[in-house]
């Protein structure tokens, strides 16, 4: 039983991949060009908004947004310690400190009530992550940014099609951010990331950013970098979009299955502002290490997301958190673990690991 099964997700599609690519490859044009910008228009759409930038990564369209939005060196911005290190990065390489609140104890993302004592006079914006594919409480969030003037950049990487209060990740803030890595539910052939807003200028900028600074060719007003989408990404997730919307309701219908037959366990916490997209459909397990084995000796797949909380990673040790520093973060990464979660799952896979997680917990107990 597998975490995640790809070749079962693009098998119905192999046709219509090859024609895609086929024509990318007759048309000579592999960076940029028309093929991505078609997509752009698609996706945007389907993100309610009126302007997406296919770019190279999520990393990228986290740091681009961060650049066009002009944060840089003594500028300090606000995420969770719970998501995985591109979000960090991102504020990183723009040059300024990444600053972690705590999460909400049962939605895992950034809790509202935590927000405002981390402000400083050096904040100028917030990245709350719509961990596992269920939005953050954005109204709480985008009423302290209004207030304070800053700037609120979604992290909706994991979140494609999800919706808080009807609206569509990602165009609730100044900018949205995706990832089309291949194991998302709207995965690429490869790298491949977008930004999402409803801001034209914003849009224009990271045009710019994205394409070593240019206007025109050759022209350059900004000292940007190569974050260009391929070509040959974007035929493939043209492919793929409009299938988006039945494969997210099939994780839904497979997140209820495991609702309901597990009873044993603590299962996702399904926030009533939200509809979810259950990119991971993680549970907690207080003694983990052996559950897992548990689960692998019964040939049922499993994941963690993530071991280690960005604040505890080596990498940013100088930023000085000590142990406790956010508890609920620190007690999810100790104690989740991701359940196979993809939309070909069949109904006895799904019996298959539930047998098997039931086992696995009489086993610890």
């Amino acid at each position: 039983m597998p975490f995640l099964d790809l070749n079962a997700h693009h098998a119905p599609l192999r046709e219509e991949f090859n024609a895609a690519i086929q024509e990318v490859i007759d048309s000579g044009a592999f960076a940029g060009g028309p093929v991505v910008e078609e997509f752009e228009k698609e996706f945007a759409a389907f993100c309610d908004c009126r302007h997406a930038i296919g770019v190279g990564s999520g990393t990228e369209a986290l740091w681009l947004s961060l650049l066009a939005l002009g944060i840089g060196p003594g500028d300090e911005v606000i995420t969770v310690p719970n998501s995985f290190m591109a979000t960090a990065e991102a504020i990183t390489y723009c040059g300024a400190r990444p600053v972690f609140v705590d999460v909400d104890e049962y939605t895992y993302t950034m809790n509202p009530a935590e927000l405002e004592k981390a402000i400083t006079a050096k904040t100028r914006a917030i990245i709350p992550v719509h961990l596992f594919g269920q939005p953050a409480d954005m109204d709480p969030i985008l009423e302290i940014a209004r207030c304070r003037g800053l700037f609120v950049v979604e992290d909706a990487c994991q979140a494609h099609g999800a919706e808080y209060k009807g609206r569509r990740a990602g165009s609730l803030g100044d900018a949205g951010c995706f990832s089309f890595y291949p194991g998302k539910n709207l995965g690429a052939f490869g790298e491949g990331g977008g930004v999402v807003t409803n801001n034209p200028a914003l849009d224009e900028k990271i045009r710019v950013l994205r394409d070593h600074g240019q206007v025109c060719k050759y022209y350059h007003s900004l000292v940007g970098w190569n974050c260009r989408m391929d070509a040959i990404q974007a035929a493939v997730l043209h492919v793929k979009l409009p299938h988006l919307e039945r494969a997210n309701q099939a994780r839904r219908c497979h997140a209820a299955y495991y609702d309901g037959v597990l009873k044993q366990i603590e299962p996702p916490f399904h926030a009533a502002y939200s509809a979810s997209v259950y990119h991971i459909y993680a549970i907690r397990v207080p003694q983990r290490d052996r559950f897992m084995r548990s689960l692998g000796d019964l040939g049922i797949g499993c994941a963690i997301h993530y071991p280690v909380n960005i604040h505890r990673q080596e990498a940013y040790r100088h930023l000085d958190y000590p142990e406790g520093s956010f508890p609920v973060a620190e007690r999810c990464a100790s104690e989740f673990v991701s359940l196979p979660m993809f939309p070909e799952l069949t109904v006895p896979q799904l019996e298959a690991v539930c047998d098997g997680v039931k086992e696995a917990i009489s086993a610890v107990v």
